[in-house]
């Protein structure tokens, strides 16, 4: 089952991903605990891991549903001004973006920061300004 599924499902790039790893792992603990049946239970992980697959193609080819099954990146800061409503509805506070300023961007002066998004995979991306 782990070498039918994508690696990208092991790295749990995205929360479409995370899930599929949580349910994948509590279906199979049922299993070697014995309060399932063992080739059913099996046979519907190898389900979710090729519909987990068919959704990855399927939004390789369509944007919108990628979309849909991935997420959008949200810009956090624009131009060293943060974007506090962005920021507020994806549950981001200034600490926390400060955090990983200095962990990522290797800055503590936001002035710096060009651009920084939320990504899909839940990361905090930096650009930073050019220098002159």
């Amino acid at each position: 089952m782990v070498r039918l599924s994508s690696k990208r499902s092991l790295a749990e790039k995205t929360a479409f991903d995370a899930v599929l790893v949580v349910i994948i792992g509590s279906m199979l603990a049922r299993v070697i605990n014995g309060s399932e049946a063992f080739f059913p239970t099996l046979g519907t992980g190898f389900v979710l891991v090729l519909l987990h697959r068919l959704f990855g193609v399927a939004a390789y080819y369509s944007h919108a549903f990628g979309f849909l099954v991935k997420g959008t990146p949200t810009v956090l800061v624009e131009n060293g001004r943060l974007e506090r409503k962005n920021m507020f509805w994806n549950h981001i506070s200034k600490h926390d973006l400060e955090e990983d300023m200095r962990l990522d961007a290797k800055t503590e002066d936001l002035s710096k920061i060009r651009t920084a998004r939320l990504e899909r995979s839940g990361d905090i991306s930096f650009i930073k300004t050019a220098q002159s």
